[in-house]
């Protein structure tokens, strides 16, 4: 693939490795390289050890921290965008600044001839760093054994999960606030296409975002977009049966499970209405369990928590909130409805194994990787009809696609899996799901076709970006817009 026949080096640049969908694949994409080879370096501006998911910590992949000294990332609760391209240029620029520091490559091992190593870098999330790593990354020369100077092939992918713009929140707030957020804004829309055109490649994690991203910034600026779809680690993690045998969770109740972060558009309040919608008798030897990301530095986890425990209540249902698992496995029976805040992936792996049915509400999903945990865990899915969950669910085979807005359609068929379906069609559901995403969602499958986009970027020229000129302005611009928000904000303090 290179042009000494070893696989080239991968260097990832993501901004925060907590633990959302987002921070899962990036970890799961850096596995399936290095499975297959690779020398794979993940750069992030921030990573709290105890909370992040296990590989990022255990030295099962290289994280380093950096750019994480000059800037907040937030300030007073705003300018989180402004911030993150901050902070991520700043990482950026310790990177290059380690790299051309080191000849053989930071952290390479000096016996390997890293002089004939070519390097992708993959970058998800934040696209600030492509113009700066295509304008002076690909100028680092690593020196030959004779002392002589090789430009190694380099290329960047720009793995786009959803388009920013689309998912920042400019209706909040009176029309000034607005006003503002949308003056405010309006430069990083711009950025954001701009930045992203730099990339060699830039690819999408389902059809539904491709189609997304090439109606915001056109089919012409950022090429053919392809589709890499998010994976999961098909290698064994338990048995079902095995594990009910053994008495199961909570005295063998049967568990209906959510998992997502605690933010409201992920909609878990609709699994608690639906929930409810069983009656008091078929809740009887049942659980409700919402487990998900929770970060108490995010005012939205905590705002979003206390609102599904406001509900809960409100409904009749006795709830427990658990932080860690010895007092998740304490709680009372009377419990119907358990949020686990930051659930470890171990403890999660055994809820999704002893799970019932997985309930999974967000409306228009980018793609959406719990569901496919789930059926890698061969229990079946419930999902919104729109978005990622279209590309991965089949209707009848390894779950059900229902309307978010009618609750009762997702009751009837929690009613159905409780109490309606046998154990031959329950059977037949789980080995359909674990064969799909064996086949589909694999580190495996995800490895091999990352690896095809690379081998396509290695082949063909570098797209053409003329930088350096619209970088200088863009520092300009950002400095006036940072300017103008302090002021702002100074003023509203």
């Amino acid at each position: 693939m290179s042009s000494a026949n070893r696989p080239p080096k991968i260097t990832i640049i993501h901004p925060d490795l907590g633990i959302g969908g987002a921070e899962r694949l990036i970890i799961d994409v850096a596995l399936a390289l290095q499975n297959r080879g690779h020398r794979v370096t993940i750069y992030t501006s921030h990573r709290d050890k105890s909370h992040c998911f296990e590989e990022a910590r255990d030295g099962t992949l290289d994280v380093r921290v950096r750019g994480n000294t000059l800037f907040p990332a937030h300030i007073g609760g705003r300018f989180h965008v402004l911030m993150a391209i901050a902070r991520q240029v700043h990482l950026t620029l310790s990177l290059l600044a380690e790299s051309s520091s080191s000849p053989d490559g930071a952290g390479a091992d000096a016996t390997q001839p890293q002089d004939e190593e070519d390097e992708i870098f993959i970058v998800d999330q934040v696209p600030a760093c492509v113009p700066i790593l295509k304008t002076w990354g690909s100028r680092r020369s690593p020196r030959t054994r004779a002392g002589q100077q090789r430009q190694a092939h380099q290329r960047i992918l720009f793995y786009c999960h959803f388009p920013d713009q689309l998912l920042a929140r400019k209706d909040e707030g009176g029309d000034l606030l607005r006003v503002v957020k949308t003056l405010y804004r309006a430069p990083f829309d711009w950025f954001e296409g701009w930045a992203m055109s730099a990339a060699d490649k830039v690819v999408a994690n389902s059809r539904f975002t491709r189609g997304v991203i090439t109606g915001v910034f056109g089919s012409q600026r950022l090429g053919d977009l392809s589709v890499v779809y998010p994976c999961v680690d098909t290698e064994a993690r338990g048995d079902r049966k095995g594990d009910e045998g053994a008495g199961g969770l909570w005295g063998g109740k049967k568990i209906l499970l959510s998992v997502n972060r605690f933010e409201r558009k992920k909609d878990m309040a609709l699994a608690i209405r639906a929930y409810h919608g069983l009656g008091k008798e078929k809740r009887l030897g049942t659980r409700l369990v919402i487990a998900g990301g929770y970060d108490h530095r995010v005012q939205e986890n905590v705002q979003y928590h206390k609102e599904l425990e406001h509900l809960a209540t409100g409904l009749g249902l006795q709830t427990a909130t658990a932080k860690t698992v010895v007092s998740a496995l304490s709680v009372p029976d009377s419990i119907d409805v358990l949020f686990l805040l930051s659930v470890p992936t171990a403890f999660r792996d055994i809820l999704l194994l002893q799970s019932k049915l997985l309930l999974y509400t967000p409306v228009n999903e980018h793609f959406g990787i719990v569901p496919v945990e789930a059926m890698r865990a061969g229990i079946p899915v419930l999902a919104s009809n729109t978005g990622g969950p279209l590309e991965t669910i089949v209707e009848g085979e390894t779950g059900w696609l229902r309307d978010a807005k009618n609750d009762a359609d997702w009751t009837a068929v929690m009613n159905k899996v409780l109490y309606e379906m046998d154990q031959t069609e329950l059977d037949r559901m789980s080995a359909a799901a674990k064969k799909r995403v064996e086949s589909e969602f694999s580190l495996t499958a995800m490895g091999g076709k990352l690896e095809d986009e690379i081998a396509d970027m290695l082949r063909k020229e570098r797209r053409p970006f003329n930088g350096f000129q619209q970088i200088l302005a863009l520092l300009a611009l950002l400095g006036v817009v940072f300017a103008v928000s302090v002021t702002f904000l100074l003023r509203l303090l």
